[in-house]
């Protein structure tokens, strides 16, 4: 693995020669998760995942973007938006340059929901103005099945994690100095029937900002997951490589 942030640019162009060609991109947000997880919860799950992706790819590790679509988040201090496009706007130039120098894949490790569907928009245009080296966007595959193995807490709604058991398991293995037990605080907020089928803000449903338990979690836990989520991402990039070899 090579880390772009700390790597000069004969040590870039080494590695591009050697074959390899893939490079990795945590996307990140800042955004407030309760008031027992730090603003960039997000950010450094993205970067875990994506740095344990990378080793085993022996990739080009790219620093996290650390802003993100939380407009949904906004009503609570800290959290700072950026819109949709501008994700897509932003995550399209990286792969046009990443393009040019040679690289043959771009996968993006995506950790806000909110940039779900912009890093798609993004991948698509690749795609479809025939750029030569394809982008693709992981959201924590095999989360939820590593997720109900090691829960303890229910689920605040399916599939949703937000400053939980799970997002503080694993800040607290990555990060254990930015979590603060002693505000942990469970909360399960009577949510609209229709939520998760149309956009809506999250803030007003949970004053704390908090969608399920924190208590139960651990580092132990945290490392877990992010051991499942990087092997299962793994698995999907090598079959991207694959496909990519027979084409």
């Amino acid at each position: 693995m090579i880390e772009l942030a700390n790597a000069t640019w004969t040590e870039v162009g080494d590695f591009l020669a050697s074959g390899t060609r893939v490079a990795v991109l945590p996307f990140g947000a800042l955004e407030q998760h309760g008031p027992h997880l730090p603003l960039s919860t997000d950010t450094l799950q993205a970067d875990a995942v994506a740095r344990r992706l990378a080793e085993s790819l022996d990739a080009a590790l790219l620093p996290p973007v650390a802003y993100g679509n939380t407009w949904s988040n906004d009503a609570l201090p800290g959290t700072v938006s950026i819109g949709a496009d501008t994700v897509t706007a932003l995550c399209a130039d990286i792969a046009a340059s990443l393009d040019r120098a040679g690289y043959a894949l771009l996968v993006e490790v995506n950790g806000d929901f909110g940039n779900r569907l912009p890093l798609q928009r993004a991948a698509e245009r690749a795609a479809a103005t025939g750029q030569r080296m394809p982008v693709v966007v992981l959201d924590y595959p095999g989360l939820v099945e590593i997720a109900d193995a090691v829960k303890e807490s229910p689920w605040a709604a399916p599939g949703l994690c937000h400053a939980d058991e799970l997002e503080t398991s694993m800040v607290l293995a990555v990060a254990p100095a930015l979590v603060h037990p002693d505000r942990y605080s469970a909360a399960y907020p009577q949510l609209p029937a229709d939520f998760g089928l149309r956009q809506m803000p999250l803030a007003p449903l949970s004053p704390s900002g908090v969608f399920g338990d924190p208590r139960p979690a651990t580092a132990e836990k945290g490392e877990q997951i992010l051991a499942h989520v990087a092997a299962e991402s793994e698995r999907v990039v090598r079959r991207v490589l694959a496909g990519l070899d027979t084409a």
